[in-house]
C-alpha cells in the first residue's frame, strides 16, 4: 500500500470526507457501533444524488485479521428517521482484508474497482482507522490505474483507459450489466474521474504525458505484460469467484426476507408479510411468495384489461 501523503491521497482524504445527510451518518454510526467496527464507507447512486430513498449502500470495515473463508457478509437494516424508513444493504469485512484487496495483492476484483469509484467515510473510530482507510482506497486508485493504461490504447483520452477497465471488470464478475454502464458511470462522476488517472500513474510510479485531452502512459512494453499477466489470472477466477459469493449470500444474508419483501412492494404494489419462517428460510418460503406473486399480477392484468 501507498502511504506517502502525496497528490492522490491528498485528493482521497478530501474525497472521502464529503459531506453526507445527517440522517446516514447517524445511521452509519449505530450500524458501527452494533458491528464493533473500525470503519464505515457510503458508496452507490445515494451518495452522489443525497436521496434517502432505495437502499443505502454501505461497507463495514472491522479490526482484527481473522478474515471468513469467502468475504463479505451482506444484510439488510432498517431504521426509523422521522416519518421514513431508511434502508440499508451492508457488506461486511475486516479493514485489513480491505486494504490487502484493495493493492490488488488477493484474487479478489471487486474491491479496488468499486472504491476507485465514489465513496465517503462516513464514520470512522479513530485517526489511525481514517488513515488506513484513506490508503486501501490510494491503493485502490493505484492498482485500477495500473490496469487501466495496461488495458487502455497507447495514447487516447483518460475516459478511454477507465472504459477499458470496467469493461474488463465487469466481463470478468458473474454478473449482468448493460451495455454502456461504464459510459454511465463516468458521465454521471465526471468531477470525480477529471484528473484523478494521471495522479493514480504517478503514484504507481508510471510517467505519462498530456498533449490536451490525449494521454499517454509511458509503460515499458515488460511492465505492460507483467501487468496483463497479473490481470489474466484474476479474470480467470473472477466469475467463479463471484458465483460462491452469491450463493453464499442466498443462504447467509441477514435480514434477506425484510428485503425481499421491501423489493417485491417497491416494484409491484404486493404486500408481502415476512412470518418467523420466511425470515429464517427465505430460500424455502420463496415458492409461496413467487405464486403469490404471478396471482397478484393475474389480478392486476385483470383489471386492466376491464379498465
Amino acid at each position: 500500500m501507498n502511504t506517502n501523503p502525496g497528490p492522490l491521497a491528498e485528493r482521497i482524504a478530501a474525497r472521502l470526507a464529503a459531506s453526507v445527510d445527517p440522517a446516514v451518518a447517524t445511521f452509519a454510526e449505530a450500524l458501527a457501533q452494533q458491528a464493533g467496527a473500525q470503519a464505515v464507507l457510503f458508496y452507490g447512486s445515494n451518495l452522489r444524488t443525497g436521496s434517502l430513498d432505495g437502499v443505502l449502500d454501505f461497507y463495514i470495515l472491522l479490526p482484527g485479521t481473522q478474515e471468513a473463508a469467502i468475504w463479505p457478509t451482506v444484510s439488510y437494516h432498517e431504521r426509523a428517521n422521522g416519518d421514513i424508513t431508511l434502508r440499508a444493504k451492508v457488506a461486511t469485512m475486516r479493514l485489513a482484508t480491505f486494504a490487502r484487496a484493495a493493492t490488488g495483492e488477493l484474487t479478489d476484483t471487486t474491491i479496488w474497482a468499486r472504491f476507485v469509484q465514489p465513496s465517503a467515510l462516513v464514520w470512522a473510530a479513530d485517526d489511525a482507522a481514517r488513515a488506513e482507510v484513506i490508503g486501501a482506497i490510494d491503493a485502490a486508485c493505484i492498482t485500477a490505474g495500473r490496469l487501466a493504461a495496461a488495458l487502455g490504447p497507447d495514447s487516447g483520452t483518460v475516459e478511454d483507459y477507465w472504459r477499458a477497465l470496467f469493461r474488463a471488470t465487469y466481463k470478468a464478475e458473474f454478473r449482468v450489466e448493460k451495455q454502456g454502464r461504464e459510459n454511465d458511470i463516468l458521465s454521471v462522476n465526471a468531477d470525480h474521474f477529471n484528473g484523478l488517472l494521471p495522479l493514480a500513474l504517478d503514484a504507481a510510479g508510471i510517467a505519462s504525458d498530456e498533449q490536451g485531452a490525449t494521454l499517454t502512459p509511458r509503460l515499458a512494453p515488460n511492465e505492460r505484460r507483467t501487468i496483463l499477466g497479473w490481470w489474466k489470472r484474476r479474470r480467470r477466477l473472477g466469475k467463479p469467484l463471484n458465483f460462491i459469493r452469491l450463493v453464499k449470500a442466498s443462504t447467509t444474508f441477514d435480514g434477506a426476507a425484510r428485503y425481499a419483501a421491501w423489493k417485491i412492494e417497491r416494484h409491484t404494489g404486493m404486500a408481502v408479510a415476512v412470518t418467523p419462517f420466511r425470515e429464517r428460510f427465505p430460500l424455502l418460503a420463496a415458492p409461496q411468495v413467487l405464486w403469490n406473486l404471478w396471482r397478484h399480477r393475474c389480478r392486476q392484468r385483470s383489471i386492466q384489461g376491464r379498465a
